[in-house]
């Protein structure tokens, strides 16, 4: 198929070179969908429902996706970007968007968050837990360290809203919308129009060459007059009669129907990965879906809480290693132009003496 491909690795810095294998983006510019069946598919009901696994950007993400799908049964080899999901969860990186994405799949619908936390962006590795709640609250967390919390119902667009305008509520005729009013007991003054507009200009000399018999009588050019002040308008004061903006009452929506069970999914049963990324290189790992925040904090420390500082030791290595490789190459290459240099002096002198 057309997709990308990955690869099992660690990459080329890490913790552990066993341990911190993961499957890593290979292709540039490639779909990627890759999909495994959850051995025990599980109802989340009256409990969390805990997603977490780790991202790494080896690549230096410019544009890509690093988004977890949580899914109900499904045929794997099927899936793909419209195969139905109960969950989207993880980061989401192109130019300026460097979001968390966290969308979920209620009655039909894909509800979008209405926040948007910033998603990690360095080369390391980072973990993203997310914790939906029995009580239809919610955690997100980044390196096992809160990012964002609040309520399902008002972070997402699971309902409709408790309560609508009236449309049967109309403004009084009496209403009064102007905040601010011409302040009665301002007067122009006396003097305001006599103000011209324009003047001539003082610094303005007739030509020596001007001829009043065949040009006429000299007249300077005009300016714009620095103390005129244009039309007079009477200052503004608040409008002691003012009511505020006017808005309907809220009425009981009709429509709402109260839900206690937005966290709830029933069948939980596959995790799958279905992204575009520009450049490759990103790595996923050590994912984790249960029903139990105590399980997830503690495979956090099992796995990446025992290798990321060893992983981050060995990227700087890396990093200064290719330092000190582009300053050898740098200082070899104005060695060369040196050389050249001087040569072309040489052969320059060579061929005068010649002559």
């Amino acid at each position: 198929s057309g997709l990308g491909k990955f690869e099992l690795t660690a990459g080329k810095w890490y913790g552990d070179k066993e341990a911190d294998k993961g499957i890593q983006t290979s292709q540039d510019a490639k779909f990627y969908a890759i999909a495994a069946k959850i051995p025990t598919p599980f109802s989340n009901e009256g409990k969390p429902l805990v997603i977490q696994y780790t991202v790494k950007h080896e690549q230096n993400i410019d544009c890509g996706g690093g988004y977890l799908k949580v899914l109900p049964d499904f045929e794997l080899k099927g899936f793909e970007g419209e195969t139905k999901y109960y969950v989207m969860f993880g980061p989401d990186i192109c130019g300026a968007t460097k979001k968390i994405h966290f969308i979920f799949h209620y009655k039909g619908q894909n509800l979008l968050w209405k926040k948007e936390p910033r998603a990690e962006t360095d080369q390391l590795t980072h973990v993203y837990t997310a914790v939906i709640n029995p009580d239809n609250t919610y955690e997100v967390l980044v390196d096992n360290v809160k990012r964002e919390s609040g309520k399902l119902e008002e972070d997402w667009d699971f309902l409709k809203p408790k309560t609508i305008p009236d449309p049967n509520d109309k403004k009084p005729s009496d209403w009064v919308d102007e905040a601010e009013i011409d302040d009665p007991e301002d007067k122009k003054p006396a003097d305001w129009d006599s103000i011209p507009e324009t003047i001539p200009d003082p610094d303005a000399t007739q030509p020596e060459d001007w001829d009043e018999e065949e040009d006429g009588k000299w007249e300077p050019p005009t300016i714009s007059n620095p103390k005129f002040k244009g039309k007079w308008k009477p200052k503004r004061i608040p409008n002691p009669k003012y009511k505020g903006v006017w808005k309907a009452r809220e009425i009981p929506n009709p429509d709402y129907v109260a839900d206690d069970k937005l966290y709830k999914y029933d069948g939980i049963a596959a995790v799958g990965f279905d992204l575009w990324q520009v450049k490759s290189g990103t790595i996923f790992d050590n994912i984790i879906i249960t029903d139990s925040v105590q399980e997830a904090k503690e495979f956090y420390e099992s796995t990446t809480g025992k290798t990321k500082d060893a992983e981050k030791k060995n990227f700087d290595k890396v990093e200064e290693d290719k330092r000190k490789a582009e300053e050898e190459e740098r200082k070899k290459r104005e060695s060369e132009d040196k050389s050249k240099a001087q040569e072309k002096r040489t052969n320059f002198k060579r061929f005068f003496r010649t002559q």
